[in-house]
């Protein structure tokens, strides 16, 4: 997909309408761990929010990881063509800059530049190949 001139990118129809139906087009864009970007419904993010203030900030960790995810949020919303601005500091962050990928994962999507996610796709494979002969546990039986 596209980045425009301005830093938005289209979220496909498909899911368009989920996100206008449910949360009337408002959304949460943040940093994530890897060099990619959370996009959440807004009431998703909400749910994720309320878990990671819960958790006790005397932990380093914990801190760090408030600090990335609600540190980074912010709030965004569908435009009448279907697309929203990624601001230009989360788009730095990770490296985003004409083309992107989209992925849907369950509850939220990542947003990936587009050959970064390409050059990672190729490692996480070869990872689950290693770890499909090695794995006892229960993903050495899970199947689509």
């Amino acid at each position: 997909m596209n980045v425009d001139s301005k830093g938005r990118i289209a979220i496909p129809a498909c899911y368009r309408d989920c996100l206008q139906e449910d949360d009337a087009g408002r959304i949460v864009v943040t940093a994530e761990k890897d060099p990619c970007l959370l996009i959440f419904p807004l009431t998703e993010w909400e749910l994720v929010e309320r878990r990671l203030m819960k958790l006790p900030n005397l932990n380093s960790k914990t801190r760090a990881l408030q600090r990335l995810y609600i540190g980074h949020a912010t709030d965004g919303e569908l435009d009448s063509q279907g697309r929203v601005l990624i601001p230009t500091p989360l788009r730095e962050f990770a490296g985003i800059e004409k083309r992107a990928v989209l992925t849907g994962q369950g509850n939220k999507f990542e947003l990936w530049d587009e050959e970064l996610y390409q050059s990672r796709r190729e490692g996480w494979l070869d990872e689950l190949r290693s770890e499909e002969e090695e794995s006892s546990d229960g993903l050495a039986n899970f199947s689509l």
